[in-house]
């Protein structure tokens, strides 16, 4: 893909960056490298690859779903300036936000 000045500033005004009209002529040099870099890895034959999710094949450990803490909503509760308690469970009551 050939590119020239016009087609830089374009892309330039699209990317909302300033590029000074001296700077263009080395912005298009380098620009020409990336794509030709990335035409080189377009020419590999991935089919049959899986995607990868990690350079590293990690299988996460696996625990038990069990609650490991809490179990005294009493100790917690009795912060509160006016605890709600309705049946097994205690609540705080906060001051109301939305008028």
């Amino acid at each position: 893909m050939a590119l020239d000045k016009a087609t830089v500033a374009r892309i330039a005004t699209l990317a909302r960056i300033k590029v000074a009209d001296a700077d263009l002529d080395k912005m298009v040099g380098e620009l020409q490298t990336i794509i030709s870099w990335v035409e080189q890895l377009d020419a590999v034959d991935t089919k049959g690859v899986e995607p990868m999710t990690s350079a590293v094949e990690v299988t996460l450990p696996m625990r038990e779903d069990k609650v490991s803490d809490g179990g005294y909503v009493a100790q917690i509760v009795a912060n509160a300036p006016e605890p709600v308690v309705v049946g097994e469970g205690a609540f705080f009551t906060v001051p109301k936000v939305v008028e």
